[in-house]
Order: C-alpha cells, then sequence, then structure tokens
C-alpha cells in the first residue's frame, strides 16, 4: 500500500493550495480518507476525512468553510482544497486511509507528508 501526498509549497496569506493524495495498493471503494497536519513543536492533528462512499465528511473547526475534501475513487486519489490559507494553517501535510471513519493518527495506511507554508 502507497499513499503519495504532493501539491504543498509556499503561498501568501489568503491564498490557495490543493493537495492531492494518489493511492495504490488498496480500493477507496472500501476506505475512508483523512488528511492530517502537523506544525513544527505541535502534535499530529486532523483536518478533514471521509468515509469510502464519500457521503460522510468531517472537518476540524479550523478550517471548516475553507477547506474542501473530495475524492476520484476512479483514479484513486484524494484532493484536498485550501482556500484562504492563513500563516497558522503552516505544516507539513499527510493523507491516511483506514477501513472507516473516523480516520485517527492510529490510521495504518499514511503518505509521505507534503509541507505547506503560509507567509508573506
Amino acid at each position: 500500500v502507497q499513499l503519495q501526498a504532493c501539491g504543498g509549497g509556499l503561498v501568501q496569506p489568503g491564498g490557495s493550495l490543493r493537495l492531492s493524495c494518489a493511492v495504490s495498493g488498496l480500493s477507496l471503494d472500501y476506505h475512508a480518507i483523512g488528511w492530517f497536519r502537523q506544525a513544527p513543536g505541535k502534535e499530529r492533528e486532523g483536518v478533514a476525512c471521509q468515509s469510502s462512499g464519500g457521503g460522510s465528511t468531517d472537518y476540524a473547526d479550523s478550517v471548516k468553510g475553507r477547506f474542501t475534501i473530495s475524492r476520484d475513487n476512479i483514479m484513486n486519489t484524494v484532493d484536498l482544497q485550501m482556500n484562504s490559507l492563513k500563516p497558522e494553517d503552516t505544516a507539513i501535510y499527510y493523507c491516511a486511509a483506514d477501513r472507516a471513519m473516523p480516520v485517527s493518527t492510529r490510521a495504518p495506511f499514511w503518505g509521505q507528508g507534503t509541507l505547506v507554508t503560509v507567509s508573506s
């Protein structure tokens, strides 16, 4: 099983980025997906997660209304659209997969992380 996260970079406050997680070795038809982030000196926290069928989605309060998780079960990819970015969104972002929601930090499958830096 491999999860490959990409799309991070440097963006100014108020800007947007789209992260993508390419999944191989497991089917998104049967797995929930979560996005997490870890800022320097802080614990890893959940940002967004979505059920295998896409019918259930959950967001951290800090990103509600700004971030959107979406999936393509044919391409086996999961995206995180991030708008109105703030400096406090700066972190390494990870995607993770589990058999069901909620997707927690104990999820069995993880990507390698992609760095998002929000700074002017």
